[in-house]
């Protein structure tokens, strides 16, 4: 006698007892059989009801009971199967990092992605909204696993994470947030590994507006290895969207003080 194949509901719950929260669009053909259509339809009146959502074209999230009023799970939950199906390198950077690091002022409207090469457009999942941010190729170190619910996630350390903000400022919604988040993630730097970032990365200007933030914030102590880095840089501005003051100089991090960032805490 010959096994039935599954309904779509059946799968979907036998991967939730699995543990699993995600699927590809042909593994779900291949469990369920019959035609592409037919199992493209199954799977639609799944989202319809709320079971699934779609981030990417095949690639399918299971919203179980518990997270159907917000639409979709936790980015944590499936960003690094997302990423896997895409088969790109990644990690969760800038405000969401932070968050993870215990440094956000307030929740970060959108879940922050940071990708070797070029970013890509907004994704919506649900009530989350994923941004790929581009980056150089990634250099070895700066990014650390942290366990989750169904898995890994790859995330920025603290001290990549203070890189990139300083770095990507209009991402980390301006240099006055940037600023604000600073001074909670100041807590998890270190200094030495905030020096091995900073030369790894390789961008004077970086390591200049870092170090100007993190001593004006009363961090003395994590700096040092950051101003040796930037004795012979040349003079840029501190906020990169604003022009030249006069008379305003920086004589340490070689920069015109342009602005004056406070802390919205």
């Amino acid at each position: 006698m010959s096994r039935r194949n599954p309904t779509a509901t059946q799968f979907i719950e036998g991967l939730l007892g699995e543990g699993r929260y995600t699927f590809e669009r042909k593994e779900a053909a291949h469990r369920l059989g019959g035609s592409p259509p037919a199992v493209y339809m199954a799977l639609y009146r799944l989202q319809k009801s709320g079971w699934l959502v779609m981030p990417k074209t095949g690639f399918y999230v299971i919203v179980d009971p518990q997270h159907r009023v917000a639409g979709t799970l936790p980015p944590e939950w499936f960003v690094h199967d997302l990423m896997a199906f895409l088969k790109k390198p990644y990690y969760v950077g800038l405000l969401s990092a932070a968050q993870l690091h215990g440094a956000a002022h307030h929740a970060p409207q959108e879940f922050q992605v940071v990708v070797s090469g070029r970013g890509s457009r907004v994704i919506q999942a649900g009530n989350v909204r994923i941004r790929f941010l581009g980056k150089g190729p990634f250099r070895k170190g700066g990014i650390e696993d942290r366990k989750t619910p169904t898995g890994i996630l790859k995330v920025s350390t603290p001290e990549t994470a203070a890189w990139d903000l300083v770095r990507y400022p209009r991402a980390a919604g301006g240099l006055d947030h940037v600023v604000t988040v600073l001074s909670e993630l100041a807590e998890s730097l270190q200094a030495a590994r905030l020096s091995e970032t900073v030369i790894r990365h390789g961008e004077p200007i970086v390591a200049q507006r870092l170090g100007y933030l993190l001593s004006k914030l009363g961090h003395p102590g994590l700096v040092g290895g950051l101003a040796d880095f930037v004795k012979k840089a040349p003079h840029r501005r501190l906020d990169p969207s604003a022009p030249w003051k006069k008379a305003s100089v920086d004589r340490t991090w070689h920069l015109n003080v342009n602005a004056e960032p406070e802390s919205e805490a």
